[in-house]
């Protein structure tokens, strides 16, 4: 088959071309350090074969949002198939990092091979899993030729396609159809993501609609253990109004700074958490703070014991507490749970969005930008619900966030409507493992 032929001398090729930012981006930005045996040579761990009746399967989620994505779905296996195993894999260091705080103390997580066939079929032989479990998008087609050549089964779970994606990949819909003909199931989030697939795969018949992933890893309770202490940590206090803009990207904090700038006077409860998407960009938004006129505080820097109080006679630009920059990963889910209103980023450029369930399933006011095609469902439905806002520019966040500090009832019903909506659609994850269970009953 042609992309049989084709796809591995493009990675290779591909590889050796990106060598030198590889290697100038590790040495400058620190990058790309991390798990070369197992990217390069398929070093994963080496298990034994699964005994009689169980089963193994090999989970993967490319970054942060992809590894969340597995929560809800490995406690669902912990739940109701507590005779299958399963390991974690991720492809982004910050993916890893989340993945062995969520799973490390239970499964093995390793860095995904790079999808190159002699690595990828290494990989497999080491392992030794029943069925391979890649979450939203990932048509890898080294790993899933790899895997159905050692008679592993191949599912996609969240199943998502873009509207933009999907018409690059109708593009190439015959180089496609053998990649596509190797995934035993896909699991889509909607029913406009399953069209998509239907389109693209020879195999429609194994496409269904489950639902999203996304509004069974929702939290719901502000009064969790994590939310408390960080609230407790930063000095946030019962009557504060807490703004976080979280997810974000250049220029979003800078707006979520000046919208803060605008308001903090009329409003002395008001405090702004700045959560950028990417560690990179910790210092970026830490030169924004000191170029401002406010005292402000690093996450990082009160890792253990709750900032003083400061004494009454201090101004509000000089309260440390106000502002809080989160340069941390793998907390979002429960610094939303501080959030009285909130901004959801990513959804000002080109990247398409960042989830707005989690604070949504809180109960914040939640606005968001215009650009949210990763998330068009889930948007769809919370604006339809009036659940959410979309704001374009900063003019508009302070527009929003002013008239939920003017107006209580109307960011309590915005809030309460987000989290309704959010109780309501759960499920998914189990509907999710039953699929995959259909696949071993077909066997």
């Amino acid at each position: 088959m042609f992309l049989d032929f084709i796809y591995p001398v493009f990675i290779f090729c591909a590889g050796i071309l990106s060598l030198p930012y590889i290697l100038y981006m590790s040495i400058r930005r620190k990058k790309y350090r991390r798990g070369w045996k197992q990217k390069l040579f398929g070093a994963v761990p080496e298990l034994p074969p699964v005994s009689q009746g169980k089963k193994r399967l090999w989970l993967h989620g490319v970054s942060v949002g992809e590894v969340n994505l597995l929560k809800p779905i490995v406690q669902e296996l912990e739940r109701t198939r507590p005779d299958w195993e399963y390991v974690v894999s991720a492809t982004s260091e910050t993916g890893f990092e989340l993945a062995k705080k969520l799973f490390g103390d239970r499964a093995p997580v390793f860095y995904c091979p790079l999808d190159f066939k002699p690595v990828v079929d290494r990989a497999v032989r080491r392992l030794k899993p029943d069925l391979l479990v890649l979450v939203e998008l990932e048509l890898w087609p080294g790993l899933v030729r790899a895997s159905r050549d050692a008679g592993v089964r191949v599912a996609i779970i969240n199943g998502r396609i873009s509207d933009r994606s999907f018409k690059r990949y109708r593009l190439v819909k015959r180089a496609l159809a053998p990649t596509f003909r190797r995934i035993d199931l896909v699991a889509a989030q909607d029913d406009v993501a399953a069209g998509y697939f239907k389109a693209l795969s020879p195999c429609p018949e194994r496409v269904s609609t489950v639902g999203s992933v996304k509004f069974d890893g929702v939290q719901t309770n502000r009064d969790n253990p994590e939310t408390k202490r960080l609230g407790k940590l930063v000095g946030i206090e019962p009557d504060d109004v807490v703004f976080i803009a979280g997810s974000t990207q250049d220029p979003e904090e800078a707006a979520a700074l000046e919208t803060y700038r605008r308001l903090y006077r009329d409003f002395p409860k008001l405090k702004l958490i700045l959560v950028p998407r990417h560690r990179e960009r910790f210092g970026e938004v830490a030169r924004l703070l000191d170029e401002s006129e406010f005292a402000w505080t690093r996450r990082s820097t009160v890792a253990g014991e709750a900032l003083p109080t400061p004494s009454n006679d201090v101004a509000p630009e000089a309260d440390p507490r106000r502002i809080v920059l989160v340069d941390a990963i793998g907390e979002l889910g429960a610094w939303w749970g501080l959030a009285s209103i909130a901004f959801v980023g990513g959804s000002w450029g080109t990247r398409g969005g960042q989830n707005m369930l989690e604070p949504s399933g809180y109960g914040a006011a939640v606005s968001f930008g215009p650009n949210t095609r990763n998330f068009r469902t889930i948007v769809e439905s919370l604006l339809r619900e009036k659940g959410a806002i979309v704001v374009a520019n900063v003019d508009e966040m302070e527009a929003f966030v002013r008239k939920c500090l003017v107006e209580p009832e109307y960011r309590n019903e915005l809030g309460a409507a987000a989290r309704a909506l959010t109780l309501r659609n759960a499920g998914a994850a189990a509907r999710t493992v039953a699929e995959l269970d259909k696949l071993f009953e077909s066997r």
